[in-house]
């Protein structure tokens, strides 16, 4: 860091390693589509990308960490939307009503990404990632605002409805994400009575 200028610039990406990184995550993509998460391997990655095993793992230590990766730009956008979009997503309504919108961006979130969440959450890694900490800050955010003595309990509960894992054995019990919404919704605003 220098002192009269502030932190130095991070160095810009490599060609070659901007190449590389778009291949693996364009590879993992494909691979967390066509079969469970959960099975997919760093070789198969590699092998799917054309890279080495050195240059996968350079970047990211274990399927995990690219499933996170490739969430990530999803998760932003719905954050940006929650802070500063429309209610009732958005701030400008009851608390009620932006848990229950909460849960219908989410359940989009799952519909669309559902692979990619299902990879993250491997191992409970998905618990301590910073999505995970705003979700969550969110909820607890909304718990507090409509005054829920039991916040701090109840926030992660919650939450346990967007597990992946819930919601795909919700989707293969033949519940379409309208129905799921709807339950969400309800629960929403029964805590907020």
């Amino acid at each position: 860091m220098n002192l009269l200028t502030g932190p130095e610039p991070r160095p810009r990406e490599r060609a070659d390693a901007a190449r590389n990184r778009a291949r693996v995550l364009d590879a993992a993509a494909a691979l967390f589509a066509a079969r469970d998460p959960r099975t997919v391997t760093m070789d198969d990655i590699a092998k799917a990308a054309g890279v080495g095993r050195g240059t996968l793992y350079r970047r990211y230590p274990d399927t995990t960490s690219i499933a996170m990766a490739l969430l990530d730009e999803h998760e932003r956008r719905l954050q940006e939307e929650m802070l500063r979009g429309d209610p009732p997503l958005g701030p400008g309504a009851p608390p009620g009503e932006r848990l229950a919108a909460f849960y219908a961006a989410m359940v989009e979130l799952l519909e669309a990404h559902g692979d990619l969440v299902l990879g993250a959450e491997v191992g409970g890694a998905r618990l301590r990632t910073g999505a995970y900490g705003f979700w969550r800050a969110h909820v607890r955010a909304l718990l507090a605002q409509g005054e829920v003595a039991e916040a701090d309990a109840l926030t992660d509960t919650l939450l346990a409805p967007l597990s992946s894992e819930v919601y795909l054995q919700q989707r293969e019990q033949d519940l379409s994400p309208e129905q799921i919404t709807a339950g969400l919704a309800r629960l929403a605003h029964s805590v907020m009575m």
